[in-house]
């Protein structure tokens, strides 16, 4: 599926959940690996607001991408930021989505 980027150019970006590791599966503990570097993958809350309008969105990074000592309401500028829409079906129940990836994030805004 195409992925879509996102300008957030204009946008005040703030961490609201700090980075967390990307689990493939709750039951194992396996941390999702990024399929390009090789690295594991975090996950971030972060606070997107622009023209009037917040949203929090669960952002996917490669942990090389993290920086340290990020915690919420830290300004952040984030690098290559792209939407992808999913679906999967798994026992019967079909859900669906969009997804939220960048190449990096960085302190201060």
């Amino acid at each position: 599926m195409p992925s879509f980027k996102i300008d957030t150019s204009t946008a005040v970006v703030f961490v609201a959940t700090p980075p967390a590791p990307k689990l493939v599966s709750k039951q194992t503990g396996e941390i999702a690996i990024d399929r390009e570097t090789g690295a594991p993958l975090a996950t971030v809350g972060l606070l997107i607001s622009d023209e009037g309008e917040g949203n929090l969105y669960q952002v996917t990074v490669p942990s090389t991408g993290v920086p340290e000592g990020l915690v919420p309401g830290t300004p952040v500028t984030v690098v290559g930021l792209k939407a992808r829409d999913w679906e999967n079906t798994f026992n019967g129940q079909t859900r669906h989505g969009i997804s939220f990836r960048a190449v990096a994030i960085t302190a201060g805004a």
